[in-house]
């Protein structure tokens, strides 16, 4: 496949990183298309571990562009620390490519982000407070900054100073809150635009010259399905399309030009944040999976929540982005457990489904119908590195979920290594 979509199938944390950076050794590009730094992904390269918000994995491989497409939101502050953390580490960012066309996060996004998740009260969302929600908000209000405007200094200063007053009214109007201080946002932005201008440019072109030129492009998202504007637990969610349909409005291509979309699925759930969860284990099991899978935010630091794989949800995931090939990842955290259960519909009052619902008060009321599978211990997939050496209830598991799905899992992680990857078909 000339064009290939790195997508998390479930709740984002699915271990994209991994899997991006194990296909970016073929592509001649990566592409970021939504999101901003409120994600996080871990990638091991040259055997030391890297903790990515906003660059693309592609990073690592210098004579290849990593683009920040037009669809993702870019905090200049956030992004020149982490250009500057690469950089310590003896990674070049040079091959590093802005969208001319990606909105930009001003301090009062970050700070409105704040003020309306503490209204919120009991009720709020689970926000990184990063800025995310209320750039895409100015985006479709218009009222956004892009890096085209900001390099044209005197609009850029206009637009802000514009923004900054507006957004200092409802701070000291509706909000009781101290407004902020326009000369020190304005000097602020105008050097950190100064200093990525050599990085700006039009990725749509860029990219496209790529596509014409049958390279492969691989584009990566944030996030992960279940956590789609539109599509996702709402409104537990995230404010842009980590979703194959993001792809195309979020990097500048035709949906046609897509030519296929690798689903990457825990072997189990994960969430971070509130909302229903059919299938969470709040015992020792969940405990577990927790301290074995290292489940963390790489972003909060905040303790992700665990639970079995659900099918349900995944069936789901599938249909919404039309995966033709399956990642599994995290298979190595299962192992010591004498058994592993599936999810393989909900139940209520009596009556099952396999449908996931848009109503989040339906979802809570949903009980798990278990499929138990017998475990298999660790010792038996510790360095496994060909998918016919993994012992049977490893690839029984496999097996009973591809069945289940309809979608061949043509790569396996047993270890967060590179080389702890199992690729039993050739997708990219």
């Amino acid at each position: 496949m000339s064009s290939l979509v790195v997508i998390g199938a479930q709740w984002g944390d699915e271990g994209k990183g991994k899997i991006t950076d194990f296909l970016t050794e073929k592509a001649d590009m990566v592409v970021r298309y939504q999101g901003g730094d409120n994600a996080g992904h871990t990638v091991m390269f040259d055997d030391k571990t890297f903790k990515l918000h906003l660059i693309p994995s592609g990073i690592f491989y210098k004579e290849n562009p990593a683009v920040i497409g037009n669809g993702v939101v870019v905090n200049p502050k956030a992004l020149l620390k982490e250009m500057d953390y690469l950089k310590e580490k003896g990674i070049s960012t040079d091959n590093l490519k802005i969208s001319d066309r990606a909105h930009i996060i001003m301090p009062y996004h970050i700070a409105l982000d704040e003020i309306k998740e503490k209204k919120r009260g009991d009720k709020q969302i689970g926000t990184t407070k990063k800025g995310i929600g209320p750039c895409y908000m100015d985006k479709y209000e218009r009222s956004g900054i892009r890096f085209a405007e900001a390099l044209h200094k005197d609009t850029f200063i206009l637009k802000m100073k514009e923004n900054i007053k507006a957004k200092n009214e409802l701070f000291v109007k509706y909000y009781n809150a101290e407004p902020l201080d326009e000369k020190q946002i304005i000097d602020e932005y105008l050097e950190y635009i100064e200093i990525l201008k050599p990085y700006i440019c039009d990725t749509v072109e860029l990219v496209q010259s790529y596509i014409r030129n049958n390279k492969k492009v691989l584009f990566e998202g944030a996030q992960g399905t279940l956590l789609d504007i539109d599509y996702g637990t709402y409104p537990y969610l995230t404010s842009s399309h980590p979703t194959s349909g993001g792809v195309a409005v979020g990097a500048g291509i035709s949906s046609f030009q897509l030519k296929g979309a690798l689903g990457v699925v825990k072997a189990y759930t994960t969430r971070v944040g509130k909302g229903p969860f059919p299938t969470e284990l709040d015992d020792k099991v969940g405990e577990f999976l927790r301290e074995r899978g290292h489940e963390f935010g790489t972003t909060t630091g905040r303790a992700r929540r665990c639970g079995w794989l659900d099918l349900v949800m995944m069936r789901y995931s599938v249909n919404i982005n039309g995966f033709n090939t399956l990642a599994l990842t995290k298979l190595d955290t299962l192992a010591d457990l004498e058994e592993i259960k599936v999810c393989v519909a909900y139940e209520n009052n009596g009556v099952e489904t396999n449908v996931f619902p848009a109503s989040l008060e339906d979802l809570a009321e949903y009980r798990p119908v278990y499929k138990s599978l017998k475990g298999f211990k660790k010792e038996e997939i510790d360095g496994v590195k060909e998918y016919d050496k993994l012992p049977k209830a490893a690839k029984d598991y496999i097996l009973f979920i591809e069945d289940k799905l309809g979608v061949p899992i043509d790569l396996v992680s047993v270890g967060p290594g590179r080389l702890e990857t199992i690729l039993r078909k050739d997708i990219f």
